[in-house]
């Protein structure tokens, strides 16, 4: 293996570092993702796509077929001893409406959605190595070296950054000697991917909810003909993961004897944690996803904070790459880190609940809607707005609109791709001169836009004379009225987007 040179090397091929690849290859960034597994991971762990995360997957051209395999999630049937039992759904059903379009989780094992990914990335001209480790690595002011071990052999790659998403073991970090500090939660847990008899794939079938030591649930799997099965189990001991002996365990706990487990695809037995980096930057490298934090498992949010760490930090790579100042890289941490910490507070706070048999239902706070960036040095509000309106930081709407040639579209398809966006609205056209990267937008007299029904300024609180930038990643990053226009010029040139 001879040394390379390349942009980026992204260790750890999973949801982020996939989601990571797609957003590089799709802004023509030369990259090279590895994984030391040889082969792609199997198991079903991370199942919940969230709203939010469903419109990053639009994005970045892969929700249809994501959706495709996956499916919703089945009411949850709850068992009582006398073999009764009561239904009642996963999360608060909502219709989806103008300004949110995707408002009910998805479930989708995490096999397919990585699959799904790999899919999209083969589009864009690359694909992960797998079989591939990242022995050592250093790193300089104008780059760094980092010795790979494949199974063609061993050599160097020289690169312009390095990005670990290699798992909450992470090489990286530990290598970055980064503090990984949280705390164990006195639970441990076992799953595991089985095909079975004896249930029927139209409910999440709990049994003994009342117990922490004899709570078992079987989740249907979406998009296949297995199910999950989930249950805390002592802190101290081993499993049997063969069928006959899940199938006696599961008889144990349960008491009943007609559910036959015929095969086990994939199992594991884990400690639940929640752990946060204490940095996600050390020069020219960074961490993400699982290596940066880790969650318990409840409400659905490890995943999804692991690839929104990747939709992040992709076009600020891209940016500092094309000539964007590099302090823009700091804002990666800067932005991401209390998000993790937001999640990994509520993740808890919903193993609790599920401890005190409380808080099952999973409601908007685990929908990742309503994450902001408005502390962020990269959000700019010119004048101030009042915080009941939409504010930079915010994530951007979307809203149904038509095109001046008399198409309908939406906002969302507008923002589709790796540019930012700029929305005038009853503005003079003429103020803004084009540049590399940014696409201009007005509603008005000679707009290109029409705003027929209200939905863009009613969603974004805009009145005339408003500039909204809306960054690549579909959060806003600036408002500003036409008198503040050269505070909107600095803010283009600060993240490399000049005439």
């Amino acid at each position: 293996m001879k040394q390379l040179t390349t942009d980026v090397l992204i260790c750890g091929a999973g949801a982020a570092g996939l989601t990571l690849a797609i957003d590089l290859a799709r802004r023509n960034v030369v990259f090279r993702l590895i994984d030391k597994l040889p082969s792609p991971f199997a198991g079903s762990r991370g199942k919940g796509i969230q709203p939010r995360s469903q419109e990053v997957f639009e994005d970045l051209g892969a929700i249809d077929r994501i959706v495709a395999v996956g499916g919703t999630y089945p009411p949850q049937r709850e068992y009582r001893q006398d073999g009764s039992y009561e239904d009642s759904p996963v999360a608060e059903l909502r219709e989806a409406t103008p300004d949110e379009p995707y408002l009910m989780p998805l479930m989708v094992p995490q096999f397919l959605t990585e699959a799904m990914l790999r899919e999209r990335l083969a589009e864009l001209g690359h694909r992960p190595h797998f079989g591939c480790e990242l022995a050592s690595f250093e790193q300089d002011a104008t780059g760094v070296s980092a010795r790979i071990k494949c199974a063609e052999g061993e050599g160097t790659l020289r690169v312009g950054y390095l990005v670990g998403t290699d798992g909450g073991k992470s090489y990286v970090r530990h290598a970055l000697d980064i503090d990984f500090p949280g705390k164990t939660l006195g639970v441990r847990a076992l799953v595991a991917d089985v095909r079975l008899e004896g249930l029927g794939t139209d409910a999440w079938h709990r049994f003994n909810e009342g117990t922490m030591e004899q709570q078992t649930s079987f989740c249907p799997l979406r998009g296949t003909d297995m199910f999950q099965l989930q249950a805390p189990i002592p802190m101290e001991g081993d499993i049997d993961f063969s069928p006959e002996g899940l199938t006696a365990w599961a008889a144990g706990r349960i008491g009943r004897s007609d559910i036959v487990i015929r095969e086990v695809l994939w199992a594991s037995a884990f400690n639940m944690n929640a752990r946060l980096a204490d940095k996600y930057q050390v020069g020219r490298v960074f961490i993400g996803g699982d290596a940066a934090h880790i969650h318990p498992p409840t409400g659905g949010q490890g995943l999804n904070t692991s690839l929104q760490d990747a939709y992040n930090l992709g076009w600020k790579l891209a940016a500092v790459i094309n000539g964007a100042p590099e302090k823009l890289l700091a804002t990666y941490e800067e932005e991401r880190r209390p998000i993790a910490a937001e999640m990994l507070g509520l993740s808890t706070k919903l193993l609790e609940a599920a401890k005190n048999r409380a808080g099952r239902r999973r409601g908007r706070e685990t929908h990742q809607l309503d994450l902001s960036y408005a502390e962020s040095s990269l959000s700019l509000n010119k004048p101030a707005r009042s915080p009941e309106r939409l504010m930079a930081g915010d994530r951007a709407p979307d809203a149904p609109i038509r095109g001046a040639a008399g198409q309908p579209t939406r906002l969302f398809k507008l923002f589709q791709g790796p540019h930012w966006t700029l929305l005038g609205y009853q503005v003079e056209r003429e103020a803004i001169a084009p540049r590399r990267d940014l696409h201009i937008h007005t509603v008005g007299v000679r707009g290109d836009i029409v705003d027929e029904r209200g939905y863009f300024r009613d969603a974004y609180g805009v009145s005339a004379g408003d500039w909204v930038l809306v960054r690549p990643d579909g959060y806003v990053g600036a408002i500003v009225s036409s008198g503040e226009i050269a505070a909107l010029f600095r803010y283009l040139n600060g993240v490399g987007i000049n005439t």
